[in-house]
Formats: C-alpha cells, sequence, structure tokens
C-alpha cells in the first residue's frame, strides 16, 4: 500500500483542466482574425449581446416550456426561461469568481476569472435555442418519428452514427449544431460565439453514440470535429471510448450553466403552477418553506405576513429559495474545484446540496412529477405536438427524398432558403428538415400544419 506521501505526489500530477486555458476568448469559424475592439464590452459580453438580438432567441418566446402558451394568465415561456437562467447563472458565476481570484490570487492568469459571470450568463442565454416547439415533447416527436414512426425506413440508408444522431434527437446537442453549423448564406462558423460560451452549453460532450437511456448526448456526427477542435484548445480531458467515440470531460461552467437552469424551471414551475391554480396557496407555502432551518423560516414568516396577495407571497418565497440555492451551489463548486478540474466530480451540483436544500429540491421534484408534468393542459400539449411535428416530418422528409414530385416542389418552395434541403446526402436533406422543424415556433408549426391539411385557408372576399 503507498504511503501517504506518494498518494498526495499522485494526487498533485493528476490530470487537470487549467483555467489559463479554459477562458478563451477565440471566435469560432474566426480563429485566425484578431479583432480588438475598443470599450468596455468583453467579447464574453458581445456573446451575450449578439444572442439577445437572433432571430432564434426571439422564436423562444413562442416556444412552450411545460404549460401552453398563456392565455390571461402569463406563464414562462423558453425566452422568459432563458433570461431567468441567465440571471442566476451570472450570479453564481460571480460567487465562484470571487472565491476562486482569492484562492489563485497569485497566478498570472488570475484576471481571467472575472469573465466567468459573463461566459455563464451567455450560456445559459443559449442554453435552450435548439429545442424544437413543444417543450420536451418535441424532442421525443422528432426522435420518435425516426426510431418508431414512417421514419423508421430510413434506417438502412444512413450509417449508425447518422441513425443514433435522429433516433436520440436532443435539444442540446442541436444547440451546439445552431450556434456553430454555417447555414446557406451564412458566415463561417454560425454565430461565431467564442470558445469558452460554446463549451459551457454542452451538458453531455460526448456523441450521440453514446447517448444514455434519456437520450442525452452532446453534439451530432456531423459537428463532432468541431466539438472535438473547440474542446481540445480549451483542454478539456479526452475520454475515448474502446471504440473510438468521442468523450471528454465537462467543461467546469457546464456545472453552473445546468444548476442554474435545474434550479429555474423546478422553482418557477411551482410558481407557474400556482398561477393557474393546479397547486394551491397552502400546499405550496410549507413546500417551499422546507428549503430554510427553521430560524430563517420564522424570519420568512414575518415578512410574509406584511402582504396579503397570495401571489406576492409565493414570489416572496421563490426569490429567497433562489438564493439559498444559488449559494449553496456555489459553495459545492469552489469545494469540489478540484475533482471539477479533473473530470472526476461525480453528479450534479444540486445532487451535492446540503441536506436541508436538497430534500426541499426533491419534494418540489416529486410535486411537479405528480401535479404539473402529467397534469390535463400538458398531457394535451404534449399530444399534440407529437401529432404536429410527426406530420410535418413525414410530408418534408418525403419532399427531400422525392424532390421532382409536383406536391415535394411546391412543399420546398416553402422552406427557408438557409435550410439546405438539396444537400448532396440523405442524410444532409434529413438534417436540413430537422433544421427547419426544430426551429420553428409553436404557433408557426401548428399553422404550417392546419395550412398543409386543408384546416386554415386564406380567402379573399
Amino acid at each position: 500500500m503507498r504511503n501517504f506521501a506518494t498518494m498526495m505526489e499522485a494526487d498533485i500530477h493528476a490530470p487537470a483542466m487549467k483555467w489559463d486555458k479554459l477562458i478563451c476568448d477565440t471566435r469560432f469559424g474566426l480563429e485566425d482574425y484578431n479583432d480588438n475592439k475598443p470599450g468596455s464590452r468583453s467579447d464574453f459580453q458581445r456573446d451575450y449581446d449578439r444572442l439577445v438580438f437572433s432571430s432564434p432567441f426571439r422564436r423562444l418566446q413562442n416556444k412552450t416550456q411545460v404549460f401552453p402558451l398563456p392565455g390571461s394568465i402569463f406563464v414562462h415561456n423558453r425566452l422568459t426561461h432563458s433570461v431567468e437562467v441567465a440571471c442566476v447563472g451570472r450570479s453564481m458565476a460571480t460567487e465562484v469568481s470571487i472565491a476562486l481570484k482569492q484562492k489563485h490570487a497569485g497566478e498570472p492568469w488570475v484576471h481571467k476569472l472575472d469573465a466567468l459571470g459573463e461566459i455563464v450568463a451567455a450560456a445559459c442565454l443559449a442554453h435552450d435555442l435548439g429545442n424544437p416547439p413543444f417543450g420536451h415533447s418535441g424532442e421525443k416527436a422528432i426522435a420518435t418519428f425516426f426510431s418508431e414512426g414512417p421514419g423508421k425506413e430510413l434506417q438502412s440508408e444512413l450509417t449508425p452514427g447518422q441513425w443514433a444522431d435522429l433516433t436520440n434527437f436532443e435539444g442540446n446537442a442541436n444547440t451546439f449544431r445552431l450556434l456553430t453549423h454555417r447555414f446557406n448564406g451564412r458566415r463561417p462558423g454560425g454565430f461565431a460565439m467564442t470558445y469558452s460560451t460554446l463549451a459551457s452549453i454542452v451538458k453531455y460532450p460526448y456523441e450521440s453514440r453514446l447517448a444514455t437511456h434519456k437520450n442525452k448526448f452532446g453534439f451530432f456526427t456531423s459537428e463532432a470535429a468541431d466539438f472535438s477542435r473547440v474542446a481540445d484548445t480549451l483542454g478539456m480531458l479526452p475520454r475515448p471510448g474502446d471504440d473510438g467515440e468521442i468523450r471528454y470531460a465537462r467543461h467546469p461552467l457546464v456545472y453552473l450553466v445546468e444548476a442554474a437552469d435545474d434550479i429555474c424551471y423546478e422553482v418557477m414551475d411551482i410558481e407557474d403552477a400556482h398561477k393557474l391554480g393546479l397547486l394551491a396557496t397552502d400546499e405550496v407555502i410549507p413546500l417551499l418553506l422546507s428549503f430554510f432551518p427553521p430560524e430563517r423560516v420564522a424570519h420568512i414568516q414575518r415578512s410574509m405576513a406584511r402582504v396579503d396577495d397570495p401571489n406576492e407571497k409565493i414570489s416572496y418565497l421563490r426569490s429567497c429559495v433562489i438564493g439559498t440555492l444559488v449559494n449553496a451551489c456555489a459553495d459545492t463548486f469552489i469545494a469540489n474545484e478540484r475533482k471539477i478540474l479533473e473530470g472526476t466530480f461525480e453528479g450534479t451540483l444540486i445532487s451535492h446540496l446540503p441536506d436541508i436544500e436538497r430534500q426541499g429540491y426533491a419534494s418540489c421534484n416529486e410535486l411537479s412529477w405528480q401535479k404539473i408534468y402529467h397534469s390535463p393542459d400538458v398531457v394535451d400539449i404534449e399530444l399534440a405536438g407529437t401529432t404536429i411535428i410527426s406530420d410535418l416530418l413525414q410530408r418534408l422528409v418525403k419532399a427531400v427524398r422525392y424532390p421532382g414530385l409536383n406536391y415535394s416542389k411546391l412543399l420546398l418552395s416553402k422552406v427557408p432558403q438557409q435550410y439546405e434541403v438539396a444537400a448532396p446526402t440523405l442524410f444532409g436533406k434529413i438534417q436540413a428538415v430537422v433544421d427547419h422543424v426544430s426551429g420553428m415556433t409553436d404557433v408557426y408549426a401548428l399553422d404550417l400544419y392546419r395550412r398543409l391539411n386543408g384546416l386554415s385557408l386564406k380567402i379573399n372576399n
């Protein structure tokens, strides 16, 4: 058995990622272009601003988060969710940055840590850009069209990797493609985001052939080389498989983006459900108070007693919960920095919360599955979304396979030119279809479905 000194020496020399390399403002597709712009904005702030002013980001306002798009009661959509995740992520990363700057004060690269909040905020803002319409059911609808539906007949014409891309379709991987792919008429590098922002988005840094049972992976086969270029430049640790599959340890900032997303959707779904009347006030207040020790509960209750509006009470509680979770996740990241840099940290930051916060989060999750995610409105949007997406995919895939047919010509004329429906390979054509459908809003997909099925026609009087 090795002695303690030997073990310590081994730990010191264990392979680990380096902050100096992990924080990199090189832009994807513009690697040889150096533009030192004057002014106060960093390149990571420019990432954030570039996303805010983009069409895919604006379209998120008409994409379902959990509940159907609002009537008289406004609930979260993908856009409002993304903005809130960016706020939470920036706060969390700023806390981490302050602590790490103190820890590494003597290092010549310590100033780079100032950018953590900017990088995480941009990554959070972009994390859902690749999600299709109709929430997570849209992802499943695309995947099952190929694995169980009419698209299954295409399997023999595609490689195993290409087939895995389609049957495991994942919004996270689609985000990386959206941000990096050169669509027709667009510039090289897609959005030309910084390497650090791109890497911080990819929660599952491995290819589709390695997808988990929940269809989770980080990039399609068509973007595998692009991701490897980003990862290798940043010094992310490779984790090659037996058959040469591409896998890396996570970029450390992914943990903060993931935690911000988890916090927002779990807590905000509870608040939305309360506003919609799915959860009673007397049910939600004890649930959110369970995140705090008795002395903190007493203080919160005194503050809540000053207002009568139930929604205002829940809003105040929600803010307290988010603040507590932000601090706890930041503390967990700081305490496990070495393991995170070595790629040996297990689970998520949420899974390492202190007992009280972890139990509170688990209770929220359990209630959400019982009363929110299986509620009639949510199930209805899943059923409708599956029908709409499957129908559109079937029509469009047939059209790109047989473009000479009269119906195909008419249908393909309606596809925006940025999508390469005349790609030289079958997989390229199918990807163009998936790009088009996944980029649709709920409203556009529904309208197109109605028009193609003769249910909605413009009639001039």
